[in-house]
């Protein structure tokens, strides 16, 4: 017997303001900060969105494979969490 799965991402990032970038199975999620202190909730908030997304269509993020980038001198390197878990600081991808 044969199954075919059929996995729809595209509406990912209906509900964020963040930019999304996607291929297959890996999507990057990108902000650029220009307000600091709303830009960081935002982002965080983002996050929550996704993993709220993710338990919807039962397709969780296995967070101890999600990682934070931070870019630039100037970047506050902010903590960030989803569903509870800090995320891995990465110092390259």
């Amino acid at each position: 017997m044969l199954y075919s799965i059929i996995v729809y991402i595209n509406d990912i990032d209906e509900q964020t303001a963040s930019k999304i970038l996607k291929f297959a199975d890996v999507q990057k999620f990108i902000i650029v900060y220009s307000h600091p202190r709303s830009d960081i909730e935002t982002f965080q908030s983002d996050l929550h969105k996704l993993v709220e997304w993710s338990k919807d269509w039962q397709m969780l993020f296995n967070t101890d494979k999600c990682k934070v980038l931070h870019f630039d001198f100037n970047n506050p390197h902010i903590d960030y969490t989803m569903d509870g878990v800090k995320l891995q600081l990465v110092k390259e991808n």
